[in-house]
Formats: C-alpha cells, structure tokens, sequence
C-alpha cells in the first residue's frame, strides 16, 4: 500500500482521481462530508488508461497532476517528464495530446530551476490556465496556456501564510483542485488538509484543521495504507 502520490479533479462533479505508485481509484470525494465513496478501483493505470500503457506514467507511475480548464484533459508528471492528456472520464477513450516529454520542454520557463527535476504536487487555480506547482518549501505560480509562462516562484509559506508552520511548509506529496471554488485539498503521508487558497491573496486559510486521510475518507480504508 502507497500513501496518495498524485491527484486530480475530474470534469465530472464531485469526483477526483488519486494516483498511488502504478495504480489509481476514481473517487467521489463528497466535499465537506465522509460521504465519499469509491466508483471504481484500484486500477493499474496501464489498465485504466490506454494511452499511457508501456509509458512512465504507467510504471513507475504518476507522481503529480492537475486539471485543466480545457474540458476532460490534465497534465500529469512521472520524474522529470510530463505529458498534457484527454483522460476522457468513465471511458477507455484516453489520449495523450502532448508528450510525454521532459517537463523543460513543456515548460521552458523551468529550465534552471527545482522543477526541471520533477514535481511533488499540483493543483490548478480558479483563475483561467493558472496553476500552482509545488516541490520541497517551494511553488510556482504558471500560466499554462498555450502562451505558458512563469507567473512566480515563492516559498510555501510566503504565499500560503496558514500553511506556515504546518507539516505542509516543506512540501506535501498530492493535491487537487476542489470543485468548490478557491478551495483545494493537500496530502502528506497519511494526512490531508483542505484549504481555501485565496487566489491572487495571502488570504488562504485551512478549513477544519489537518487531519487524518482515514478518519475523513472511509472508502479508502482498504487502498491506503493506516
């Protein structure tokens, strides 16, 4: 059993697909309840997607993602490769629309910095092709649009002040956009904490407080390691 590795939001409401090593669950995550449940999975993700299948992203697997605004597609990053694709929700109709290539290559603008190596985690903004990235104490803000740059690059707890002096200050391991607006989930090891990230702000705050994966999510009691 793996700890979650890598997530995104799907088009569909309410569900998110979380990544552990080679394999994923496609879950509704009932935001503000425990009433998530699981809709199918666990999956290889050779199996569940097609286009990945033989790919890095397949095995050893995907280790950071996020949505898109372009409807049904996502980016994800496997080491220091990345690729842009079609995830075509509750089908086996996958592509991969860029990639896989390294992730200076798909970003430039990351060339020369912590980046270029990998990503830890991700999650996109609500603000139209904007992202937030994130490895060790470090994020960068992009826009990832067809003219993608870099907006910024900060320490953790300078542009998410409620995360300083939290376990998610030196970085976290998988995230994803909530389908409610300005608000995002963060994962470390068997915690998760949602938060209200407060786009273009240091307004964000954490909601609830951190807490256990498995006191909040019951259906990933047998797919997530205690």
């Amino acid at each position: 059993m793996s700890h979650i590795d890598a997530a995104f939001h799907s088009s569909c409401e309410n569900e998110v697909y979380l990544f552990m090593k080679n394999e994923y669950v496609l879950v509704n995550y009932a935001p503000g309840t425990t009433n998530d449940k699981v809709l199918y999975g666990p999956l290889l993700i050779g199996a569940g997607y097609p286009s990945l299948k033989g790919t890095a992203f397949a095995d050893p697997g995907i280790d950071c993602a996020f949505g898109s605004h372009h409807k049904d597609q996502a980016f994800i990053f496997s080491g220091n490769l990345c690729a842009q694709i079609n995830y075509a929700p509750h089908s086996s109709n996958d592509k991969i629309i860029k990639g896989p290539m390294t992730i200076t290559e798909m970003f430039p603008f990351f060339k020369g910095t912590v980046f270029e190596s990998g990503v830890d985690a991700a999650f996109e903004s609500t603000k139209k092709y904007e992202a937030y990235l994130f490895k060790g104490n470090q994020y960068a803000l992009i826009n990832y649009d067809y003219d993608s740059h870099l907006i910024s690059i900060r320490l953790i707890k300078q542009g998410f002040p409620s995360l300083a002096n939290t376990i998610f200050e030196s970085g976290f391991d998988a995230a994803f956009a909530s389908h409610k607006t300005d608000e995002a989930y963060l994962f470390k090891g068997p915690y998760y904490a949602r938060i209200n990230f407060a786009p273009g702000t240091t307004d964000d705050y954490i909601i609830g407080g951190i807490k256990k994966i498995l006191a909040y999510w019951p259906s990933l009691h047998n797919i997530l390691p205690v």
